[in-house]
């Protein structure tokens, strides 16, 4: 798997494909694996990035002190972006990771193309509250490593505190296994993880879903109906708050939609590509939080009317047939 040296330290991440790129983010305690399925479907028309986020499951810890809060993330997701070089990003989120986009695409928009967000934390559902106890368990030195001990366990893994919600099929073991080998292999990773569950709070989500009413690039909601973690309803929120944003129901799915409906996923990200203009960007890479950078950012787009969401008219996206 390659690997790339930012400020914050080292970051393995897939590669495959080629043409217009797509960066695709995953959730807590979980791995770019995940995305595969997605990525295979994608790959012979675009260039797909999957990143492994330092969210307890990547192979390298960070290096020590990193900013490891939701808007330290995105910042590491927007460096990654400018050290590949990559523009007009097609920003793709899933679970935890929604979160992250949403932030990265309020604060670091340079880059961004359009934004694509699945089914994940939303509003102030962040964490979801299955996940709450884990913050103050990971201000207690060890606790949190020790409440991830049971998920060595396969039995374990269907409770609805692990992985039990997120899938409507059988778990990824050979994921999970590949997840929990990271974890508990290495101190530093174990270091990284209960940093950033500490300091796990909404409030940065909030304020970048307020930013998000000025977002002027082309957004697809691709929420799944049957999500009995992060509701279908926030869904149909942030179709009202985002301009132009287009909400496309992915049925017979939980949260990991890339898993339940490969297919389909795909498909509404090729359609969605392939039917909008991506957002004009400028390598400027200020840092929101920060003001530093160089250049200038453009936040002009120029795309027609996309779809056909709650409160948008235009030609709804086709889908393939469901087997």
């Amino acid at each position: 798997m390659p690997q790339i040296t930012l400020d914050q330290g080292t970051v393995h991440y897939r590669d495959t494909g080629e043409g217009e790129p797509v960066l695709l983010l995953h959730g807590y305690l979980m791995g770019g694996g995940l995305w595969e399925p997605v990525a295979e479907r994608l790959a012979p028309d675009f260039r797909c990035v999957i990143p492994d986020l330092p969210l307890g499951a990547h192979h390298t810890p960070l290096n020590p002190g990193t900013d490891l809060s939701l808007p330290g993330i995105a910042r590491l997701v927007a460096r990654l972006l400018t050290a590949l070089d990559l523009r007009r990003v097609t920003l793709v989120g899933n679970d935890l990771g929604t979160a992250v986009a949403q932030i990265v695409a309020a604060r670091h928009p340079e880059r961004i193309g359009r934004l694509v967000l699945t089914s994940g934390e939303c509003f102030d559902n962040c964490p979801a509250p299955w996940f709450r106890s884990l913050v103050p368990a990971a201000r207690v030195p060890g606790l949190l490593t020790l409440a991830f001990q049971a998920l060595r366990l396969r039995a374990a893994r269907r409770l609805p505190f692990a992985y039990g919600q997120l899938t409507t099929g059988a778990l990824p073991h050979h994921l999970i296994d590949d997840w929990m080998g990271a974890f508990f292999r290495d101190p530093g990773v174990r270091r990284d993880c209960a940093e950033f569950t500490r300091n796990f709070r909404p409030a940065a989500l909030l304020d970048a879903t307020e930013r998000l009413a000025a977002f002027d690039r082309p957004t697809l909601l691709a929420f799944a109906r049957e999500d009995r973690i992060f509701p279908f309803a926030h869904g149909e929120r942030l179709a009202a708050l985002i301009p132009g944003a287009r909400l496309e129901p992915v049925p017979d799915s939980r949260t990991w939609v890339m898993l339940d409906q490969p297919a389909l996923t795909a498909h509404l990200i090729r359609e969605f590509i392939r039917t909008t203009t991506a957002g004009d960007t400028a390598p400027a890479d200020t840092d929101a939080d920060t003001g530093t950078g160089t250049g200038t950012q453009a936040s002009t787009c120029a795309h027609p009317p996309i779809g056909r969401p709650v409160h948008q008219q235009g030609v709804p996206l086709t889908r393939p047939k469901l087997t």
